[in-house]
């Protein structure tokens, strides 16, 4: 499998995911496209490149160096994505634990888990000690009840995961405080620990972590579903046939339905985590006195 399988695929997710948000939760919708680029820092990666994702969506972003985290001015109602390794220096590790502390959201991949949360937020998760290999795992869902993966994720969903060749397993430190949101039973049994994608709160803010990288370079198609096509996939949607012709100068005939499944699975984490920060942005404007001054919006350099 191509990367550029990939890409098509996370294009067609992206779009299925905006189709399916339109449909289901038109209030949802609206929020995301309410993003500006200011609210949404990544920082750049060796391994992970959680910026193609967001390209590939059309979603404003901030694109900073690790090092640029030592003097960027962040606001608690940003989100900072780390992508793996999460090579970041000891002052910026410090502002990281206090912007989130104060209320910020961190997202963080793979190798970050022992370069950022295990020194920046101690006693929560760590590294196992026990890598992986290049593999790919069955994972699952374990919000579903959560409004808004109800209104995108169905009953006949069965997802994958690629994990990179040394990807860090994480065990849980405080099992009272963190929250595992996607798990996978084969990756238990392989390494030893089966959280996928994790949560825990900190101070005022919130961590999410996820094993392997955000952006999937490719899946296996292990059952006869996946092996299907991505246009079935779009009708297990409820995708008209006639919106259909939408998609198909997207490449559908490229890609199958466990590839598009596994994009669309990760593309729609990403958008719960976005929206829930800016449900929040939104609260703390409303909650705000009418003679509080605003802040101001500080630049992060690109």
């Amino acid at each position: 499998m191509s990367k550029e399988t990939m890409k098509k695929a996370y294009r067609v997710a992206d779009e299925l995911l905006k189709e399916r948000l339109r449909q289901t939760a038109p209030d949802a919708a609206e929020e995301l496209e309410r993003i500006e680029s200011a609210d949404v820092i990544v920082t750049r990666g060796q391994y992970d490149h959680i910026e193609d994702v967001f390209k590939l969506g059309n979603t404003p972003h901030t694109l900073v160096s690790p090092h640029q985290l030592n003097r960027a001015a962040l606001r608690p109602d940003q989100i900072v994505f780390v992508n793996c390794p999460g090579n970041v220096p000891a002052r910026g590790l410090r502002k990281l634990a206090g912007f989130v502390a104060e209320g910020g959201f961190l997202f963080t991949t793979d190798w970050a888990l022992k370069h950022v949360l295990e020194p920046a937020f101690p006693g929560y998760v760590e590294f196992n000690q026990k890598p992986t290999k290049d593999e790919v795992v069955r994972v699952e869902v374990l919000d579903r009840d959560d409004p808004f993966l109800a209104s995108i994720l169905g009953p006949e969903d069965d997802p994958q995961w690629w994990l990179e060749s040394s990807s860090y397993p994480i065990r849980i430190l405080a099992a009272d405080k963190v929250d595992v949101l996607v798990t996978s039973k084969e990756l238990r049994e392989l390494h030893g620990e089966s959280p996928v994608f994790l949560t825990f709160a900190h101070g005022e803010g919130r961590v999410y972590h996820m094993i392997s990288h955000f952006y999937l370079q490719r899946v296996e198609t292990r059952t006869r579903r996946h092996r299907r096509t991505s246009a079935d996939y779009l009708l297990e949607k409820g995708i008209s046939e006639e919106a259909m012709e939408s998609f198909a100068a997207l490449g559908l005939s490229d890609v199958n339905l466990g590839q598009v499944e596994a994009a669309y699975t990760s593309r729609g984490m990403l958008a719960r985590v976005l929206l829930e920060r800016m449900r929040r942005k939104k609260r703390a404007a409303v909650d705000a006195a009418p003679g509080d001054s605003p802040k101001t919006t500080p630049e992060a350099e690109a």
